[in-house]
């Protein structure tokens, strides 16, 4: 999942991941509920993380009662079949555009805007695992989150900086 660009079709995003994840759970004989669905739906709704908490409001405000173990039961499922990532340093969600891939997560974090995206590097995974079991330890799973500026950020902080320095 890279950070989206001006040109970025978000519906046919959030689509082709509800396709995605409907697929997974076929797969390994999983089902996807209504209030899954909408959950994950809501967490693909942005490129950014959101909390359970706002789950929670936007269920409300598209006129489903639900309450607090609700959510975490849609999101501990979602987690748990890979169709989302947890951004501890967020308290938050993010799609995955992987689902039915074991990877890592690494994910890169727009310190400016509040975007997020997937970095899936197989390489940075492995390296990881080798360097934990030269120490002895066995990695189960593994997040990293890395902090920066996305690419529209960075540009805009590059005019910016332009246009002081011809000032």
């Amino acid at each position: 999942m890279a950070f989206p660009t001006a040109r970025h079709d978000h519906s046919a995003c959030i689509q082709a991941a509800l396709d995605a994840a409907e697929q997974e759970c076929r797969r390994r004989g999983a089902r996807l509920t209504d209030t899954r669905r909408i959950v994950l739906e809501l967490v693909w709704e942005s490129h950014r993380p959101v909390g359970a908490y706002a789950l929670l409001e936007s269920l409300g405000k598209l006129g489903r009662s639900a309450a607090p173990p609700t959510v975490y039961r849609a999101l501990d499922f979602l987690l748990a079949h890979g169709l989302i990532h947890r951004v501890a340093s967020r308290n938050g969600f993010i799609g995955c555009p992987h689902p039915g891939h074991a990877h890592g997560g690494q994910i890169l974090l727009c310190t400016q805007c509040g975007m997020a995206a997937e970095l899936d590097d197989p390489a940075l995974d492995q390296e990881i695992v080798n360097s934990a079991a030269r120490l002895g330890f066995s990695v189960n799973r593994q997040t990293i989150e890395v902090e920066g500026l996305c690419p529209v950020c960075r540009a805009q902080r590059n005019s910016e900086e332009e246009q002081n320095y011809v000032a």
